[in-house]
């Protein structure tokens, strides 16, 4: 009788492996808060959105029934962070607002800001980026949320101030790359060879964001027109 060959995609037979080797984790060292939170994470990521709420929700009652509060703050970023991916970001909201860990207070403020900027509330996503900042300096994704937060508050010469920090060290991103470019565009400095690295860094992203470059193209060519 000949073996049976498993034809499954081997990059989900190696995640299957993980996800069982996590249950395993957590059925040996039930203590360990880190293996809810990896498997929690994993979860998310593979969009097995319900397992992953069932498992932060039920980990989260075994550490608050033992007074675990560094075990909670990081089952509720984790589970903060399923909800701002499912888009129940006012949920998200409100349990990275309940993290007090110093360890995970920069990686909150920056998740805060990601947040408020979702939620169309630029303002607020510029505050929680700068208390971020504060903790972490140099992060690019923080930089980032600023910089974007600013371009869509129309405060272009600071959103160019955060772009420039980012490439400074990162210049292999095409959001900054792009970003930069556009603000270059209304600044009315050279903007072209901000775009062409963009295209270059990620075709799809660029082709993608295409039309808000039209757009904006478009809305300063009318304004030249009034001038």
């Amino acid at each position: 009788m000949t073996e049976k060959k498993d034809f499954r995609d081997p990059k989900k037979k190696e995640t299957e492996k993980l996800v069982h080797k996590l249950v395993e984790a957590i059925d040996e060292h039930p203590e360990k808060v880190n293996n809810y939170y990896d498997l929690g994470s994993l979860l998310t990521r593979l969009n097995d959105y319900q397992q992953a709420e069932e498992l932060f929700m039920k980990a989260l009652g075994i550490f608050e029934a033992k007074g675990d509060t560094d075990a909670m703050n990081l089952l509720n970023y984790g589970l903060g962070n399923l909800y701002y991916e499912v888009g129940k970001v006012n949920a998200a909201i409100n349990l990275y607002n309940k993290i007090d860990d110093p360890k995970l207070k920069g990686d909150s403020y920056l998740m805060l800001a990601q947040s408020y900027m979702k939620k169309g509330q630029h303002k607020q996503a510029v505050a929680y980026g700068l208390t971020a900042l504060e903790l972490r300096s140099d992060d690019p994704e923080i930089n980032q949320v600023i910089g974007d937060s600013l371009l869509a508050l129309g405060e272009f010469k600071q959103a160019k101030t955060y772009y420039d920090a980012i490439l400074k060290y990162h210049p292999g991103r095409a959001d900054t790359q792009f970003n930069r470019g556009i603000v270059a565009m209304v600044l009315g400095e050279p903007y072209k060879d901000y775009l062409a690295q963009a295209k270059q860094l990620d075709p799809s992203y660029y082709h993608k964001s295409e039309r808000r470059l039209n757009d904006i193209e478009k809305t300063l060519q009318t304004t030249q027109k009034k001038d």
